[in-house]
């Protein structure tokens, strides 16, 4: 049986500060589920409603719809919910193809770009401590398995950016288009906000990159953050992979 203790701490993992508190995070969904098990991350408790299938080798324990729903973080539980342990926690990178993410709010599009870099054999990404936590349940349920793979660092990014030896390329309106110069083996390639795009201090430490606009539309003003990030990281790829 689960307890009530049980219970209310995997519900206040819905919370940031519990989550770094605990090193634990949140993971809904069969699919997601598997993947993350068979990843190497540690598995803590899995969960499921009665009546469910149980996960292959997995060992869930049952509980009721109700309590399934007053932990879930979604409006339609999906009737499997799991805590895993996180990451243990790298050094910054000083080395090879790094993303950068300057205050990206939406934990959908960091999701994806974990998922983008994954792909890209990227290992890891370096946040400004304004981005979305990576253990945002929207993050974690659009990274996948994804998550296990790739390091997502938070830190001081003027600072870093600042200090390292690699070239620096921020993404920007007015930079140089992508396609006119091939980008070095090694680098950091900085993606902005939604919104506000990279900060002024940080378009001053690098050479400007843009992905040109061919359509003729003026109410298009800029690309999604992960879209730009899926044709940056193509181009880097494609020219430097052999």
């Amino acid at each position: 049986m689960v307890t009530k203790s049980k219970l209310q701490l995997i519900k206040s993992l819905s919370l940031k500060k519990y989550r770094e508190e605990h090193q634990l995070f949140i993971v809904e969904g069969y699919k997601s589920i598997r993947e993350l098990a068979s990843s190497g991350l540690r598995v803590e408790v899995i969960l499921i409603v009665s009546g469910n299938h149980h996960l292959d080798h997995l060992e869930p324990e049952t509980v009721s719809a109700k309590d399934m729903k007053s932990i879930s973080n979604l409006k339609t539980p999906p009737g499997y919910l799991a805590v895993f342990k996180m990451n243990q926690k790298q050094s910054l990178p000083k080395t090879g193809k790094i993303i950068a993410l300057d205050g990206v709010k939406d934990p959908g599009n960091l999701g994806t770009i974990i998922r983008l870099a994954d792909w890209f054999g990227i290992s890891d990404i370096v946040c400004s401590k304004e981005t979305v936590d990576g253990y945002n349940y929207k993050c974690v349920q659009a990274s996948m398995a994804s998550l296990a793979r790739v390091q997502v660092h938070y830190t001081d990014l003027l600072a870093y950016v600042t200090s390292s030896l690699l070239p620096v390329f921020p993404t920007a309106m007015n930079g140089s288009s992508i396609y006119e110069k091939p980008l070095p083996e090694e680098g950091i390639l900085i993606m902005g906000n939604e919104s506000h795009g990279i900060s002024k201090e940080l378009l001053k430490k690098g050479t400007a990159i843009r992905i040109p606009q061919y359509g003729t539309s003026q109410n298009t003003e800029s690309l999604n953050v992960a879209m730009a990030t899926s044709i940056a990281l193509g181009e880097w790829l494609r020219t430097t992979s052999t």
